[in-house]
C-alpha cells in the first residue's frame, strides 16, 4: 500500500499569535495549505452549537453552508428546535484553493464594538478560522472593527492529496479539538486508523499533545455520520470551601440573587471563555535556540532550577546572563519599569525582565501549563549567581493601577475601555480557576498585577503566590501567614488563612470598584487609611443604597452610562460579600458581565429605534 504523506502540519499554539506572517511560505497559523488537487472538493467542519448559533438556519447562515445539506447530514429537520449546548454539528462546505490556502468562505457582520479578529476567529467561529487570516483578508485595523462592518471569513478546510485518495480517503473533516481529546479516542469515534490521522496532520507520535480550540484533519472514506458526534458537557463548577465559623456581619445574599440572573447562560459563557481562551498566547518553536539553551543550561544553571523547568514547552528560551546585561544596558535605572522589573531589547523586540532571588519554580511550573490571552506570556529564563531572571512579553501601557490612578492617558474616561478590562480580568481568572488541571488560585489579584498592552487589553501577571485550588487532606487549602496586597485580601483569608478561588473573586470585586470609582483599593482620608471595599459596604448598610452608590461613580466617566454603572456596582457588592459562599464564581461573574453588556446594547438599540 502506498505510504501516506502528511496532508498538513498541525498548527498547535501558533494560531494564537495574531502577529504571525506567511512571507516565507504558507503557515499553519493561517489555514491549511493547498497541497492536493486544485479543484473544489466537498469538505466537512465540526461546529459546537451555542446561542445564538444553535439551529440549522443560524449555523448555516454563520458558515454560509447549505441548510438542507446541513440538516440531512446531521439527521435533523430544517425547522428543528434549538440544539443542545455544545452539541457537535457537522457543517458541509465547498472547499477550494485560493492562493496558498484551502478555504471555505463566509461573511460576518460585527455585532458589537467589543469584537476583535481574535474573538471572532476563536469565539464566534470556535477556531475554524484564525485571526491571522482575518487580518490578511480584511482591510480594517484591529482598532477599527466597528459595529456593523462586514468581514470576509475564510474557514479551515482541506482536500485530500493524491496519496490519500489512492488509500481510500474521500473527505477530510476539520475537527475542533476539545479539552481531553486524544488522537486514539478520536480515531475510535470516527472509525479511522490512528496512523491516518497521524500522517494527515504531520504528527510524529500516535498520541501527540493536542491543544483545545485548534483543529486537526480526519481522513474519511465516507461522509461523517451524526451518530459520530457528541455533546461536550462542561465540568461541574467547583464547590466553594468555607470555614466552619460564620462571620457575624451583614450577608449580601440579596445582592447575589441579582447576579444569579446571569447564571442561566453561564454554561455558554464557559465555552465563550474557553474559546477566547488563548487570545494571542503562542510559544515560538525555535529549535536552534532550544539547543543553544540546553547547552547554556548545562553550563550555568543549578540543579533545582533545571528540575523546575525541565518539562517546559520547547519555545522557552534559556538566556545567557550576558544577553540580559546587553538588553537592559547593564540593568540601567533608566530601564527600570517597577522595582525589580526592567525593560530590555532582545533581537529587536522589547521584553520585560523580572529579577528575583527566591525560587521561581512555582511561577514557572504554572506558566508552562497555561495558555490564555489574558495571562502574561513567559518567553524564557536565566540564572546567574543565585539570581533568577524571567523574560516576559512587554506590556506597553504598564499596570492598570498606573493607568487608572495616575490618569495620564485619555482613554481612562471611557466606560467601554474599563468594561473591556473588567471582562479581560474575569476571563483570565475563570481560566485559571476552572480550565487548568489542577485549578489555581492567584492569591494576589490587584490593579498593580494587571498589565495593559498597547491596545489596553488586560493580562494577569505576578504568579509568585499562586496556589493549587485542590482541597488538601484537612478539607481546604490554608496558609499560616497572609501575604498579598493591602485592600484586596478577602476577610476569610486575613482571619483564617483560607485559600480558595473565592478570595480571587473578592479581589476582582475590589478591582472592579477601582474601575468604577477611580479610587485606590486603600487610600488616605483625613490621615486615616480607608479600604475601598469596607467603605462601600459601610455606605450601603444604612439603607437607601442606590442613591448612595450613585455618588461612587468616577466623575471623569461619561455621565450617560449610569445604567451600566449601577449594574457593575451591584456585581462588585456580590464579589466582595464578606461570606465567601455568597460570592459568585468567576464563571458566574463572566456570565453577569456578558448579560450587562447585552442589556446595555439592547437599550441602545431601542433608543435608536425610537429616534
Amino acid at each position: 500500500m502506498p505510504k501516506l504523506h502528511a496532508q498538513q502540519n498541525y498548527s498547535g499554539n501558533s494560531v494564537m499569535d495574531c502577529n504571525d506572517d506567511d512571507e516565507n511560505g504558507p503557515s499553519p497559523a493561517f489555514l491549511y495549505t493547498c497541497n492536493g488537487n486544485n479543484r473544489p472538493c466537498q469538505g466537512f467542519l465540526i461546529f459546537k452549537s451555542q446561542p445564538p448559533y444553535d439551529t440549522v438556519s443560524s449555523i448555516s447562515n454563520l458558515t454560509s453552508s447549505d441548510p438542507t445539506e446541513l440538516a440531512r447530514v446531521n439527521n435533523i429537520s430544517n425547522s428543528a428546535a434549538a440544539l443542545p449546548l455544545d452539541k457537535e454539528v457537522i457543517v458541509p462546505v465547498s472547499c477550494y484553493c485560493s492562493g496558498l490556502y484551502y478555504q471555505a468562505n463566509t461573511s460576518f457582520i460585527i455585532p458589537t464594538i467589543y469584537h476583535t479578529y481574535f474573538s471572532i476567529a476563536n469565539n464566534t467561529y470556535q477556531g475554524l478560522s484564525t485571526c491571522n487570516i482575518l487580518k490578511h483578508e480584511n482591510n480594517y485595523s484591529e482598532t477599527s472593527l466597528d459595529q456593523g462592518l462586514t468581514l470576509r471569513v475564510p474557514l479551515r478546510c482541506a482536500c485530500p492529496t493524491s496519496n490519500q485518495i489512492v488509500n481510500g480517503t474521500k473527505f477530510l473533516l476539520t475537527y475542533l479539538v476539545s479539552w481531553g481529546d486524544s488522537v486514539p479516542d478520536i480515531s475510535k469515534r470516527f472509525n479511522v486508523s490512528i496512523e491516518s490521522i497521524v500522517n494527515a496532520n504531520g504528527f510524529t507520535e500516535d498520541d501527540p499533545l493536542l491543544f483545545p480550540f485548534t483543529t486537526i484533519l480526519i481522513p474519511l472514506t465516507t461522509e461523517p455520520l451524526s451518530s459520530q458526534t457528541i455533546i461536550h458537557y462542561p465540568p461541574p463548577p467547583s464547590s466553594p470551601i468555607v470555614p466552619t465559623r460564620k462571620y457575624n456581619q451583614t450577608s449580601s445574599r440579596g445582592i447575589y440573587l441579582w447576579v444569579g440572573i446571569g447564571i442561566g447562560i453561564s454554561l455558554l459563557v464557559i465555552c465563550f471563555v474557553l474559546s477566547i481562551v488563548l487570545f494571542h498566547h503562542k510559544r515560538r518553536r525555535d529549535e536552534a535556540a532550544r539547543k543553544d539553551g540546553k547547552r547554556e543550561k548545562k553550563r550555568n544553571l543549578p540543579e533545582d532550577f533545571l528540575v523546575s523547568v525541565s518539562n517546559l514547552d520547547r519555545g522557552l528560551k534559556f538566556y545567557k546572563y550576558e544577553d540580559l546585561v546587553v538588553a537592559t544596558e547593564n540593568f540601567s535605572p533608566k530601564n527600570m519599569i517597577d522595582g525589580s522589573v526592567f525593560r530590555g531589547i532582545i533581537n529587536g523586540s522589547t521584553v520585560a525582565i523580572k529579577c528575583m532571588r527566591r525560587s521561581i519554580s512555582k511561577e514557572v511550573n504554572l506558566l508552562k501549563k497555561i495558555n490564555h490571552f489574558n495571562l502574561i506570556n513567559l518567553f524564557g529564563a536565566c540564572e546567574h549567581d543565585g539570581v533568577f531572571y524571567l523574560v516576559y512579553e512587554f506590556m506597553e501601557n504598564g499596570s492598570l493601577s498606573d493607568w487608572l490612578h495616575k490618569k495620564r492617558y485619555p482613554e481612562f474616561v471611557s466606560w467601554n475601555c474599563r468594561f473591556r478590562i473588567a471582562l479581560d480580568v474575569a476571563h483570565g481568572l475563570h481560566y485559571l480557576h476552572n480550565c487548568t488541571d489542577p485549578g489555581y488560585v492567584h492569591k494576589d489579584i490587584s490593579s498593580g498585577n494587571i498589565l495593559l498592552d498597547k491596545n489596553l487589553r488586560a493580562k494577569l501577571a505576578n504568579f509568585s503566590f499562586v496556589r493549587s485550588a485542590v482541597r488538601e487532606e484537612s478539607g481546604y487549602s490554608s496558609t499560616k501567614t497572609a501575604v498579598g496586597t493591602n485592600g484586596y485580601m478577602a476577610p476569610e483569608y486575613m482571619e483564617y488563612g483560607l485559600v480558595t478561588p473565592e478570595m480571587d473573586t473578592y479581589a476582582f470585586g475590589v478591582v472592579l470598584l477601582e474601575l468604577i470609582t477611580g479610587k485606590e483599593a486603600a487610600y488616605k482620608q483625613d490621615g486615616e487609611e480607608i479600604l475601598l471595599a469596607e467603605a462601600v459596604f459601610s455606605m450601603v448598610e444604612g439603607g437607601n443604597a442606590e442613591a448612595k452608590l450613585s455618588v461612587l461613580v468616577d466623575p471623569n466617566l461619561q455621565a450617560n452610562k449610569k445604567e451600566i454603572a449601577h449594574h457593575l456596582i451591584m456585581l462588585c457588592l456580590a464579589c466582595i460579600a464578606r461570606e465567601p459562599e455568597s460570592r459568585p464564581s468567576m464563571a458566574e461573574v463572566v456570565s453577569t458581565l456578558m448579560k450587562i453588556q447585552l442589556d446595555v446594547q439592547r437599550s441602545q438599540t431601542l433608543l435608536l429605534e425610537r429616534i
